[in-house]
């Protein structure tokens, strides 16, 4: 872990913006409330409700996720790999489902 930051004050039911990395991990803790992150790799989504501070969803590298659902007063918990780098972001899907299908390809 070379990184940690909290996503908090959400107001409740509303959703955050979707990312993937092209090579960081991430580990996602529900500290406080819940919410639910949607998982992408592509070619399938998969959602997973957190609610429980001793549970937690680990992200690979080239997974788009966004995080929803959140409930009043929830406290997000992201652990990841390594320091921002803005570089290190897909933040368009469009953008994001090429480059994957483009590594299909190589």
């Amino acid at each position: 872990m070379r990184r940690s930051y909290w996503i908090y004050d959400v107001p409740g039911g509303e959703r955050r913006h979707g990312h993937a990395y092209r090579t960081q991990q991430e580990f996602i803790i529900a500290l406080s409330g819940s919410f639910r992150v949607v998982l992408d790799d592509g070619d399938r989504r998969i959602s997973f409700q957190l609610n429980r501070s001793y549970y937690g969803l680990y992200v690979t590298p080239m997974i788009w996720r966004e995080i929803d659902d959140f409930s009043t007063n929830s406290v997000c918990l992201v652990l990841s790999s390594d320091v921002y780098r803005d570089s290190e972001y897909w933040r368009d899907y469009q953008d994001f489902a090429a480059a994957g299908r483009e590594g299909v390809r190589s």
